[in-house]
């Protein structure tokens, strides 16, 4: 089984609620060090985390994370951006492709360039964070990033098990974060979340339904379009 113990790890976002937990919690679950990335890294106050410059819109910012942290065993693809408007009409053609950048060509540009490290040390680990966006279209240019980067963590995973890579894709409604704050209704803690995903990940297990919201989402992908978009309906009367 995959494990985190004596693991290197590199989390993306790492200044974020969620992304200082994967931090913390790796540490916790016996892993050697930490790369916490952020475009402005921030100092840490345990030596086993090393902080660790990283855009992921930009190429040369991803190969020097390659060059310093050559040792990495678990990349977890965690930094994301909402976009200023959830409606695909109204915002702007700059936004769109900003935020495509940030969720979906950054976690697959980095998961590329990591790959031949990881595929180096048998039972490495590719997580990638997606959103019960990436099954329900209530974020615009967000969701239609959240489900090309589901497509591709899928696409990912069957390529690099051959290589004894490990990839687990995590999905989830609201999380008790900054990004979340202008949000109603129920929200996961950040804790709860990374619990459940390196649960998972020790468990072999390949994807990651951490609440009801987004069990029920996928559920209802077998169903009809209008099931799932029920105000459809309403105008076709």
């Amino acid at each position: 089984m995959p494990s985190l113990d004596e693991a290197v790890v590199l989390v993306t976002g790492a200044n974020g609620g969620i992304g200082t937990h994967f931090v913390h919690e790796a540490l916790a679950r016996g892993a050697a060090k930490v790369y916490a990335t952020a475009r402005s890294p921030r100092a840490w106050d345990d030596e086993r985390i090393v902080p660790l410059t990283l855009d992921v819109t930009d190429r040369a910012s991803i190969d020097a994370a390659v060059a310093a942290a050559a040792d990495v065993t678990v990349l977890v693809n965690n930094a994301g951006a909402t976009p200023p408007s959830a409606s695909l009409l109204d915002v702007s053609e700059a936004d769109i492709r900003a935020n495509m950048e940030t969720n979906f060509f950054g976690p697959v540009l980095l998961a590329r360039a990591f790959a031949p490290i990881l595929a180096a040390e048998q039972g490495s680990i590719l997580v990638d964070v997606h959103s019960v966006a990436s099954w329900y279209a209530f974020g615009g240019v967000y969701s239609a990033s959240k489900a090309a980067l589901w497509s591709a963590t899928n696409s990912l995973r069957i390529e690099l098990a051959p290589m004894g890579v490990h990839v687990t894709g995590v999905h989830m409604g609201y999380v008790d974060t900054r990004m979340a704050a202008h949000a109603d209704g129920p929200k996961m803690l950040p804790a709860q979340l990374v619990t459940t995903v390196y649960d998972a990940v020790e468990a072999g297990e390949y994807e990651v339904l951490a609440d009801e919201v987004t069990q029920g989402v996928k559920a209802a992908l077998s169903g009809p379009v209008e099931a799932l978009y029920p105000d459809l309906r309403s105008t076709n009367a």
